[in-house]
């Protein structure tokens, strides 16, 4: 092993503004900035109970991925009860959906304030 994870950092236009729709969405509290996690100016860190912590850079030029394009870079996978009930919540929070994944498909995948794509997965 080389090192561990420290976390993960999602660049966006607004990393106040986009941390607090992981936080409605997973949970966690956001600090900006934080002493041992902040990736620079203009940032802000979502902790959580367990799991990576996340970080958001404000970057002005930021470009988001495109979904389904071959150089998609990632996207994150948040489990979910109930499909239906947390469609709803996340278009609530200003999640664009991108793909439903069919009839019969245990996840749906979305576009969070900033484009970076995500799933919601069943168990």
């Amino acid at each position: 092993m080389i090192g561990r994870l420290r976390c993960l950092v999602l660049d966006c236009p607004d990393a106040w503004e986009l941390a607090h729709f992981y936080r409605k969405l997973i949970g966690g509290e956001v600090e900006s900035p934080h002493p041992r996690w902040a990736v620079g100016e203009g940032s802000a860190v979502l902790l959580g109970d367990a799991g990576p912590v996340l970080a958001f850079q404000s970057v002005a030029d930021h470009r988001p991925p495109v979904w389904g394009a071959p150089e998609q870079q990632f996207h994150l996978d948040v489990r979910v009860d109930d499909l239906d009930v947390a469609h709803e919540d996340v278009l609530a929070l200003g999640a664009v959906p991108l793909d439903d994944g069919g009839a019969d498909a245990a996840w749906r995948v979305y576009a969070d304030l900033a484009g970076h794509p995500f799933r919601l997965v069943t168990p």
